[in-house]
């Protein structure tokens, strides 16, 4: 099970943020935080609330990662399929899932 690299996590947290910002005008910010092979991102609201987003799984390369949602209603991360088809993909098509998800209004 590799760890995620230093320089991975600033990269990671990097395009996190930059797709964030551009694409999700609902989060202030991300928090992104790191064990083991994980990386765990939480979404800082507007409004000041924080909500738990999804995990990213590290296997080796900075630009695949697998993806899970967080359910509440489990309180877990599950492993998810992303609208690609694929259980891994880029973390910004990852963002762009869990925020679809979580942040859209229903009948908007």
């Amino acid at each position: 099970m590799p760890t995620v690299p230093e320089s991975t996590k600033s990269s990671l947290t990097q395009k996190l943020t930059a797709r964030a910002r551009t694409a999700w005008p609902g989060l202030a910010g991300l928090d992104v935080r790191y064990r083991g092979q994980f990386a765990y991102v939480d979404g800082e609201l507007t409004d000041g609330d924080s909500i738990k987003l999804m995990r990213l799984r590290y296997g080796g390369s900075a630009s695949t990662w697998g993806f899970a949602l967080y359910l509440a209603s489990t309180d877990k991360y599950e492993d998810n399929i992303l609208p690609t088809g694929s259980f891994v993909g880029t973390p910004e098509e990852a963002l762009d899932c869990a925020c679809g998800l979580y942040l859209t209004v229903p009948g908007i």
